[in-house]
């Protein structure tokens, strides 16, 4: 739990009491707002233990008799020394979560650095959502030894003064709710392929339409069927385990824009008659992290009600594995719509998918915009490592309002091209497309098909192959799933203009 405060730090008797202070410019020591605390800053700073620096920590143990301090354990947080942004506030409460966990410790209380020219609110929001994204623990399936047990961090408060605390509470509520939804996808990501199943994408659908006053409709493999959906159809055709397309809807009542959001939802993907080598297959469980971001968007916004847009998101959900009955390279399928489509290589199943999804979301329900987020191609990587999502799309003003999301999230994405002449690498001498383009291009060419299903829709695509796990090394980025893209979406669906 979070909550703002404007008890005095003087009077917190918890763990760890925090301050924040910046690195000077002049070789001198940092700047705390509490004379006390500056004390032993100067003290830490002739010993070059306190400079300041970007994440850097000084743990201070008070003599209660001298200090006025009644916390257990003092920690000074730097900031650095340059220009202060939302990241750096991410980070930091990534950074105390981490020492906190260190610690055991459950009580901690953190001092907004209301001196520093930066909005109150936006402090209180990123320091919210690190503070929760960097205390993450999946430990379901772990027994824990004794020492270990209920280590987690029970309350924090942020002090502010009186004036600024309606601004810090508004941050928070923002960050709890992004921070939670990033939590939520890392908590799908972690269960393994038999949990997290088609079928758990559709309860989990239901629960969150059922709390949050959406609607929600689960498309079965019947009416798939009646649909002509080939492409989910197809995929799943080799597990025991029928598929679901998951539709939930966010509607306002007003005469506003409709936005789509489709998420690839495969819950395991062994490549199927392509199988893929071994090393490495468990991770291919974190091919649901698209439909995962989408899900728990999803949830923030059935809580936060945007009054300037519906959103309808569609989660295709279905597992691609081996056997007599899989697809198989050669194989020629219909998507929904009619297109035919070659299939060369049943390892690039999660175009198939979405592209079902997405000619039937723009058919039905006809949305001034789309975003899709898919764990798509392993290109994305060698194109962008493990630090930018791919970003590709139909629309600069979508693509711009995409990227500035990102941005403010602390996820950032780089945009890739899209031109005519990447179409010539999907042409079949036999279908209207090829489901590969080749090794050249492939995160382009995978968009290039997506790309066919939309029409003249405006249209985005975030590639997350790359930083759905094993993303740049952060203070509040876990190691595994990284719970990439839910905030992305959150932050373009509250901007929204």
């Amino acid at each position: 739990m979070i909550v703002v405060s404007n008890k005095k730090p003087s009077q917190f008797t918890g763990d760890i009491l925090v301050y924040f202070v910046r690195q000077s410019e002049k070789k001198r020591a940092p700047v705390c707002s509490d004379k006390l605390v500056q004390e032993r800053i100067d003290h830490a700073f002739e010993l070059g233990d306190c400079l300041g620096k970007k994440e850097e920590c000084l743990l201070i143990y008070p003599e209660r008799v001298f200090d006025g301090v009644r916390a257990k354990r003092l920690l000074i947080v730097g900031l650095g020394k340059d220009e202060l942004n939302r990241e750096l506030f991410r980070r930091a409460g990534g950074v105390i979560a981490l020492k906190a966990l260190a610690l055991k410790a459950e009580k901690l209380f953190l001092v907004v650095p209301e001196e520093l020219s930066f909005p109150v609110g936006d402090m209180a929001e990123c320091l919210s959502e690190g503070l929760i994204l960097g205390s993450y623990q999946f430990k379901k399936y772990k027994k824990e030894e004794e020492d270990e047990k209920g280590i987690e961090i029970k309350r924090i408060g942020l002090y502010v003064n009186d004036a600024s605390m309606v601004h810090a509470r508004k941050g928070v509520k923002r960050g709890l709710a992004a921070g939670n939804a990033g939590v939520a996808v890392r908590d799908m990501a972690n269960e393994p392929g038999n949990v997290w199943t088609p079928q758990a994408f559709a309860d989990f659908g239901e629960k969150i339409a059922r709390e949050g006053d959406l609607a929600c409709r689960i498309i079965e493999k019947e009416e798939m069927q009646q649909l002509k959906m080939g492409g989910i159809l197809g995929v799943s055709q080799g597990s025991a385990l029928p598929p679901k397309l998951v539709v939930l809807e966010y509607r306002t009542g007003k005469n506003v824009p409709t936005l789509l959001l489709v998420g690839k939802g495969l819950t395991f993907d062994s490549g199927g008659i392509s199988l893929k080598s071994g090393d490495g297959m468990g991770d291919m469980k974190y091919d649901m992290c698209g439909g995962a971001a989408v899900m728990a968007a999803m949830q923030v916004i059935a809580e936060e009600k945007p009054g300037r847009l519906d959103v309808v998101a569609l989660v295709p959900a279905a597992e691609n594995l081996p056997s007599s009955t899989a697809l198989k390279p050669g194989d020629i399928i219909r998507q929904y719509g009619g297109k035919t489509v070659e299939v060369l290589n049943t390892d690039a199943e999660g175009r198939l998918i979405l592209a079902d999804a997405l000619a039937y979301g723009v058919e039905h329900y006809k949305p001034d915009a789309v975003v899709d987020v898919a764990t798509l191609t392993g290109a994305v990587i060698i194109g962008l490592g493990h630090h930018r999502t791919g970003l590709l799309a139909n629309n600069d003003e979508l693509a711009e309002n995409v990227l500035a999301a990102g941005e403010r999230a602390g996820e950032p994405l780089w945009r890739l091209p899209l031109a005519e002449e990447y179409k010539e690498q999907l042409k079949s001498k036999i279908a209207d497309l090829k489901n590969i383009g080749g090794r050249a291009g492939g995160t382009i060419t995978a968009a290039t098909f997506l790309q066919e299903f939309v029409g003249n829709t405006p249209w985005a695509h975030l590639d997350i192959a790359g930083t759905a796990w094993n993303y740049t090394e952060k203070s509040y980025i876990p190691k595994g799933p990284s719970g990439i893209a839910a905030r992305t979406l959150i932050e373009l669906v509250r901007s929204w203009r």
